[in-house]
């Protein structure tokens, strides 16, 4: 498999760019390492592979003034002669999703791709029609990614997908900072963060926490024990971090496979992506 990084392969076209701090960078590069390994691992145990973005935004980011534009993970791997059946992009925003729309037409008229513009909760119904179903003979892996910078998706919404057979990649990012603090989320988005974590159980021991970097590891522990309900396996990387928007010294990455062996996924990871500390286990507390 072609070892490429996400460097600047589309033109500034005037549509939608995202902003963004440079370390966002690096990360779509580990997000891009992580699902080439999927993919190889996968399609030594699967006939079929299917990705999925929920949040694919408009596919290109910038940092600085649009000085670097680079291309999401998802957007970036379509270059690739990768054994991918079908793309699936995912985004509720209608003028991040027309930019989307206009790129992939411009630059990957010859992909299977489906391009919904609505939220992931809203489209159980229709990524239960779409996705190709496990058969007799036929078994199709599915790899969803969820990075929105935020609370999202509601856990609800993976346990549902969980039911289909996806697998889940979730970089565990977030505004956390003076403006938008931990006490903030217990309070103010409270709301929100119940449904992101999915139980009162977990919430309580949110409450306990006493400083941003406490509640991110408790809450990156608290996710990953709920992911671990649906009957994934999990695998954790955790990365260096230098952000104003999220004021903590790293950052984690989680992988939850279905078919396919999490930590044989993590260890290709290690093996290629930006030097990194690897965990198997929880965030220690």
């Amino acid at each position: 498999m072609p070892e490429t990084t996400n460097t600047v392969y589309f033109e500034n076209d005037a549509f939608p760019i995202t902003a963004v701090e440079p370390w966002f960078k690096v990360k779509v590069q580990v997000v891009t390492h992580y699902i080439r390994s999927f993919i190889a691992q996968a399609a030594a145990v699967a006939d079929e592979l299917v990705l999925v973005d929920l949040f694919a935004a408009s596919g290109l980011y910038s940092v600085g003034y649009q000085r670097q534009i680079f291309a999401s993970a998802m957007l970036g791997l379509m270059r690739e002669p990768l054994p991918v059946s079908r793309w699936v992009f995912c985004e509720a925003q209608p003028e991040l999703a027309a930019a989307l729309k206009v790129r992939i037409n411009r630059y990957f008229r010859d992909k299977n791709v489906l391009l919904f513009e609505q939220k992931p909760e809203e489209l159980i119904d229709r990524l239960r029609f779409y996705i190709p179903k496990n058969k007799a003979g036929h078994k199709v892996a599915v790899l969803a990614l969820a990075d929105p910078f935020s609370l999202e998706p509601p856990y609800e919404t993976l346990e549902k997908l969980a039911t289909l057979g996806f697998s889940f990649l979730i970089p565990y990012t977030l505004p956390l900072n003076s403006r938008m603090g931990y006490e903030q989320y217990l309070h103010e988005q409270q709301p929100r963060l119940k449904r992101f974590i999915g139980n009162n159980y977990g919430l309580e021991r949110l409450k306990e926490s006493s400083s941003q970097w406490h509640f991110y590891k408790r809450l990156v522990n608290v996710h990953q024990n709920n992911m671990l309900v649906l009957g994934l396996n999990p695998a954790l990387s955790v990365h260096k971090l230098d952000s104003e928007w999220m004021d903590v010294p790293q950052y984690y990455i989680g992988f939850y496979g279905r078919q396919i062996a999490a930590k044989s996924v993590l260890r290709d990871v290690n093996a290629s992506a930006a030097p990194q500390i690897s965990l198997f286990q929880s965030p220690s507390l």
